[in-house]
């Protein structure tokens, strides 16, 4: 027979949203239940740094005005409390320090944060590592919770009154990401934890959630070409942050996007162009004040034209734009014609096209620095969709009982947009949490006699 669990709430993923959430539930005085499918928690939130977002609505609504209004604005409104979380689980949190051109964040340590979610949670709940969830467990077209599996094969019924998806994304899952980001999109690189295969998303999918816009885009960093990650360190040692200071040309041998908008929407715009590369060009000024630089103030200066020669990318100097001639020729671009467009770019000034809108000065200094460069994939932004509480939303627009859900599992937070992927993981965990508690009042508790499972079955506990 079925082992069967109840508890209050039952949270599947154990990264920054799910672990955000089971700590809450537990603040909240409910009981909690976490279930996630690797062997360690944390997922990707392991290799961040920072929590950060837009500082204002007014300032969210500009750089992602295609956003989910009412998502976008609970992000912006609830980032202050998510800090105040964090110190108040005894967690070191940076001083706010600028982030991109428009963003506010905090630095601090996300291991220590999820080490000590962790504890609060494995003192006073079930966390089960290396289970998989098979399916919701449902009753007139409300979710009570899911059936998993554990590592030996045994399978768990766990009855709850809450169920928040927080499984990462579904950026390790090639047929997803070609469907929803791009056909090309399956070749990037992945730049964050190889768990999150869209799990959470077939799950809501199952009973009946509306998800949002396909092609929505995604957040990723450019890269060297040709250079794996070795390691997690790499995610962010090997992205090309100062893209947004440099000129990006195509196979065509032309520029195609703003640069200056961002080194994260300029991933976007490349995966495409064919086959999903260009050649990147730093000048002398640029190599000097923002390859030799800090991305985000506090954070380690990483010279990523000298890691990419190290590890045999295809990079390379040019001391004049006449020596662009010399390209080799299997990288397949026309050194020429594009040493031709660095001296249109400067000769035209602010009346460039694309447009150069937050740094136009002129690259005409060399050396240059060259480093061919693809996208790589952190979490796509297409997802659940979810309402302002975090409860995730059915096709015909309704919340579907006991269902939540928060992290990348999201879906309509952004559309070719971004503004911080920690501040969603963060503020939605916390919000499904405290609507969870609202709807878990003891006083309210559901009849457990019965549950059932997608297939009409009946369990008892």
């Amino acid at each position: 027979m079925t082992r069967t669990i109840e508890t209050d709430v039952l949270v599947i993923g154990a990264g920054m949203a799910g672990l955000t959430a089971a700590t809450r539930t537990l603040d909240r005085g409910r009981s909690v239940v976490v279930v996630e499918k690797a062997e360690a928690v944390g997922g990707s939130a392991r290799y961040a740094g920072y929590a950060w977002t837009a500082p204002t609505r007014a300032v969210m609504d500009e750089v992602n005005p295609d956003g989910d209004p009412a998502l976008r604005h609970a992000l912006v409104d609830g980032f202050a409390g998510a800090v105040e979380w964090i110190r108040a689980l005894g967690v070191h949190c940076g001083e706010p320090v600028p982030v991109l051109r428009y963003g506010i964040g905090h630095q601090f340590d996300t291991n220590q944060y999820i080490d000590e979610c962790r504890r609060r949670i494995t003192a006073a709940a079930e966390l089960f590592t290396g289970t998989e969830t098979l399916q919701l467990l449902t009753r007139d077209n409300e979710v009570t919770g899911a059936r998993v599996r554990r590592p030996d094969g045994a399978e768990i019924d766990i009855h709850s009154r809450a169920v928040v998806l927080a499984t990462g994304g579904f950026q390790a899952d090639g047929e997803l990401v070609a469907e929803y980001i791009h056909p090309q999109a399956p070749d990037m690189q992945v730049r964050s934890n190889p768990a999150s295969a869209g799990a959470g998303l077939r799950l809501a999918e199952s009973a009946g959630a509306a998800t949002g816009s396909p092609r929505s885009g995604f957040y990723g960093h450019l890269v060297p070409t040709g250079v794996p990650f070795r390691d997690p360190a790499d995610f962010v040692a090997l992205s090309l942050y100062y893209s947004e200071h440099a000129l990006l040309f195509n196979l065509d041998n032309q520029r195609f996007t703003d640069e200056t908008l961002g080194d994260h929407l300029t991933a976007m715009r490349l995966v495409e162009q064919p086959q999903a590369r260009g050649l990147l060009v730093a000048d002398e000024r640029v190599y000097r004040e923002w390859v030799l630089g800090s991305y985000v103030e506090g954070a380690v200066a990483v010279d990523k034209f000298d890691l990419t020669r190290r590890r045999s990318g295809r990079c390379g100097t040019a001391e004049t734009l006449e020596d662009f001639a010399y390209l080799p020729a299997e990288w397949g671009y026309d050194g020429a014609a594009i040493a031709e467009q660095i001296r249109a770019v400067n000769a035209a000034g602010d009346a460039v096209t694309p447009a150069r809108t937050y740094d136009a000065h002129p690259l005409d200094r060399g050396p240059y620095y060259l480093i061919e460069t693809c996208p790589a994939l952190t979490f796509p932004f297409h997802g659940i969709r979810i309402d302002a509480a975090a409860r995730v939303l059915s096709t015909a627009g309704n919340p579907i009982e006991g269902l939540f859900a928060a992290g990348s599992d999201i879906g309509g937070l952004y559309h070719h947009a971004y503004a911080g992927g920690i501040a969603p993981a963060l503020v939605f965990g916390l919000t499904a949490a405290d609507t969870a508690a609202l709807t878990t009042d003891s006083s309210a508790a559901p009849d457990r006699d019965r549950y059932a499972a997608p297939g009409g079955s009946r369990y008892r506990g």
